[in-house]
């Protein structure tokens, strides 16, 4: 028995436990297949890092693969299947990854990043036969489907965030969510009591941090219906279908429904849902009060990052009393505002956010000391490069930003990225990416050229063409525009947040 099923009621586990617009596993069914995938995951030549990754759109296979990673006490190493080839391999190489999980989406960019990052095994799932690609299917059904050893060190995912200088940076799933346990069985039974609402829909891509909590959650007896891709009335279609009582969205998944015509959205039943989660980016204070209207008080919202985890958390009555807040801080977290001669500042004045994680632990980047200092103002109080302030209560209000970084649609856009691609172009002499407001993605990217020549600048198709063949398509700008001059100083730096001021009205309030 897996440690997946063992979270079950017996009386439940012929119910549906997993499924996508294809497949549906009940608990039974899908005790063998994960153990299968963990026996055969174990097969695979380790060295000294235990690592595998995952380069694969949503289904159920792939949520498949994280659960058996854990039961095989593996690291999963989450990688966007946005990404170019040359963008995957940098991450397999870095993680020590022997091995790429794929589906057919992702096969022909998978073989290609794995060639390049010189790993001999790629495993995909619903692909034709190839040269060099091991069929999932044929593979797991040759292992055995005894339980997994479940006295292995369980091994938190490595996540990659990127950072101002372009390189994404390693960091491991915080504590708070995987539970840093001794053995396997430990972890399960840590994981078991935190019931979570269940069936679960995951809307949002598992390689990031919300969805792929969701699949942990199966650790925990949460069944999981998985959308391939986003599609509003559909969501809501399977909202009523399977009863779903929880999921985790951003806010532009609030807003596609919401534009949905009030007739379509009449049509469906959503009063199963009991807690409906938002984080990754800033929700407008009209969208989440329209969703508290139609769904209830069911929302909360959680503000942090991959690196930290949670840091905040507010329920819909809280919000309700405090509009625009993201929330308290969360255990081991202690909000801190400090202010430019770097001491902490009282209630309602606005400074830089940080965080005194009581644990000690802080936020760590694998292999990168430097940026991981640089987070930190004193040993274990960090910032996640925002501006804000606490009212007398401790509610936390966000009002601008401090790093680069921009959130279209809860993905984080590092600005150094394109700029280090543009910077190439020979009709480019300078470049500066920021952030412009887009009325359904919250921002997007713009780009602020100065061409070599004045008098013959590149058009903006054949830039953003350049971009794209170096980066995936959602990091690139989504518009360009031709200027004198970006502000670049002497020592070469560039006010972004003065630049940021053309397209943004000078009040700026994040979530207002």
């Amino acid at each position: 028995m897996s440690l997946t099923l063992a979270a079950v009621d017996p009386a439940r586990r012929d119910d549906l436990a997993l499924a996508d617009e294809r497949v549906a596993y009940s608990w039974n069914a899908l005790d063998p297949i994960i153990n299968r995938a963990a026996n055969a995951l174990n097969t695979l030549p380790f060295g000294q890092e235990r690592r595998v990754a995952v380069f694969a759109h949503n289904a159920a296979e792939t949520v498949i693969a994280y659960v058996a990673c854990i039961e095989a006490g593996l690291s999963s190493v989450p990688v966007s299947f946005h990404l170019t080839p040359g963008e995957a391999a940098y991450i397999l190489k870095d993680s020590g990854a022997v091995a790429v999980l794929v589906g057919p989406e992702t096969l022909e960019a998978g073989l290609a990043a794995a060639a390049e990052a010189g790993i001999a095994t790629v495993i995909g799932w619903r692909c034709a036969p190839r040269e060099g690609l091991i069929l999932w299917e044929h593979w797991i059904a040759a292992a055995p489907d005894s339980e997994p050893d479940a006295s292995r060190l369980p091994l938190p995912h490595l996540h990659y965030t990127s950072g101002t200088t372009g390189r994404p940076k390693a960091t491991e799933t915080p504590p708070q969510y995987f539970p840093r346990s001794p053995t396997l069985q430990a972890l399960a039974e840590t994981l078991r009591p935190r019931v979570t609402p269940s069936p679960g829909l995951v809307v949002g891509p598992l390689y990031h941090t919300g969805p792929l909590g969701m699949a942990r959650n199966m650790l925990a007896g949460g069944s999981l219906i998985v959308m391939s891709h986003f599609d509003a009335e559909q969501a809501l279609a399977l909202i009523e279908k399977h009863g779903i009582a929880g999921s985790v969205m951003v806010p532009t998944h609030f807003q596609r429904m919401l534009a949905l015509p009030e007739e379509t959205r009449a049509r469906y039943d959503v009063s199963s849902i009991k807690r409906l989660a938002h984080t990754g980016a800033a929700c407008p204070r009209a969208v989440k009060q329209a969703m508290i209207d139609w769904f209830g008080p069911v929302l909360v919202e959680a503000y942090g990052g991959t690196e930290a985890g949670s840091t905040t958390f507010i329920t819909s009555p809280e919000w309700l009393a405090h509009p625009g807040s993201v929330g308290k801080a969360l255990a081991p977290f202690e909000t801190v505002i400090y202010g430019e001669d770097a001491q902490p500042l009282p209630p309602m004045e606005v400074g830089q956010v940080y965080f005194r994680d009581t644990s000690g632990y802080g936020i760590v980047y694998r292999g990168d000391p430097e940026k991981t200092a640089a987070a930190h103002i004193a040993p274990g109080i960090f910032t996640l490069g925002e501006m804000g302030y606490v009212d007398e209560e401790g509610y936390l209000f966000i009002t601008d930003r401090v790093s680069d970084m921009i959130v279209s649609g809860g993905v984080n856009i590092y600005p150094a990225e394109a700029e280090q691609v543009l910077l190439t172009h020979p009709q480019v002499a300078d470049v500066a990416v920021v952030p412009a407001p887009h009325p359904e993605m919250g921002e997007e990217a713009r780009a602020l050229v100065i061409p070599t020549d004045p008098a013959n600048p590149p058009s903006a198709a054949d830039l953003n063409t350049f971009c794209r063949a170096s980066l995936a398509g959602y990091k690139c700008p989504r518009g360009y525009e031709f200027v004198d001059d970006i502000g670049r100083t002497a020592m070469g730096k560039v006010n972004k947040k003065a630049l940021r001021a053309r397209f943004w009205p000078t009040d700026r309030t994040i979530g207002g």
